[in-house]
């Protein structure tokens, strides 16, 4: 039998070129930051200590060698990552603000990540992990769109536990409207799900975060988890739903935060080697914080994958 991979994770990887200060002349200066959400996600499964691997498309350029470089660095298996030689990789640029709040804007007209094909995907990998993770901006154009549903329901039909974090970027998307449509028609799919506070309210047009987590049950996850910034995250799963305090840090850059804390999140889970559906609350509530301390410890640092922490910061985080 082949060994199991822990995690398979499907969507962009990118160079996040976040502010990092302003030079002599007072232009303002960009860092390079490779990123990318479902990358970000494998980085923190892989400093865990789990097997994973990254299915996306980069540009044969100088950027896309430095993401698969470093992919290779964090240990993260890149064996369906190519490098295509007809499409620049994207890029991202991020503005900061005081609280550590980011603006993106995208080179990506289209970018490497959006030409994946479907039968480009490697099926060995689909029918080989335990966890399949995928995110929503592999959903914006097409033929990337076809390569994740294929892709979705192939790990699904392996019986591989199917986590969906749908990822809003109005730029990305030609309508508010068609964005929501997409974004929702992926849900029954997901055993488990992480969305954002803001997104929560957009997917589901309810006024409260608890109203909207139960309205994405109803979609078909058995759990769903609601980000909640620096209060934390909402954690609906069954009947339940309960708030679970985050740590107090101050923010440098939150890029990554969310993935950083489904990273940890999934990565505790994995502890368990159990169903999803047989969870006990307490078990529920310690993968939901060490997601908070993992995530506590990203939004310290710039970037996305450079500020992922290591397995132990995160035991020490938990201790305090």
């Amino acid at each position: 039998m082949k060994q199991m991979i822990d995690i398979v994770a499907l969507g962009e990887l990118l160079i996040d070129f976040t502010e990092a200060g302003v030079g002599a002349d007072g232009m303002k200066l960009f860092e390079q930051n490779p990123g990318g959400a479902p990358a970000n996600l494998l980085t923190v499964a892989s400093h865990m200590g789990y097997r994973t691997e990254f299915i996306g498309k980069v540009g044969k350029d100088m950027h896309g060698a430095f993401l698969k470089k470093t992919l290779e660095k964090e240990k993260i298996g890149v064996l369906n990552l190519i490098e295509d030689e007809h499409y620049f990789t994207t890029l991202a640029f991020v503005a900061i603000d005081e609280n550590g709040e980011r603006e993106f804007s995208f080179a990506r007209k289209p970018g490497a990540d959006t030409k994946l094909q479907a039968d480009e995907l490697n099926l060995e990998l689909l029918q080989n992990c335990k966890i399949f993770h995928f995110g929503s901006l592999s959903l914006t154009a097409q033929p990337a769109h076809e390569a994740t549903v294929t892709a979705v329901s192939h790990a699904k039909a392996e019986g591989a536990l199917i986590s969906y974090d749908p990822n809003y970027r109005a730029s990305l998307w030609s309508s508010e409207d068609v964005a929501i449509e997409t974004m929702k028609s992926m849900i029954c799919y997901a055993d488990v799900m992480k969305i954002s506070d803001e997104e929560s309210l957009l997917l589901t047009g309810e006024k409260t975060y608890e109203a909207a987590a139960d309205q994405l049950l109803q979609m078909g996850p058995k759990l769903v988890a609601v980000t909640l910034g620096s209060e934390g995250v909402l954690i609906a799963f069954g009947e339940r739903k309960e708030r679970i305090a985050g740590f107090q840090v101050k923010p440098v850059d939150t890029t990554g935060a969310g993935d950083s804390f489904w990273g940890g999140f999934l990565s505790a889970y994995l502890e368990f080697r159990k169903p999803v559906e047989e969870l006990s609350w307490k078990e529920i509530k310690y993968c939901a914080e060490y997601g908070n301390a993992t995530a506590a410890l990203c939004v310290q640092k710039r970037g996305g994958i450079p500020a992922i922490p290591k397995k132990e910061e995160v035991s020490r985080m938990i201790r305090r």
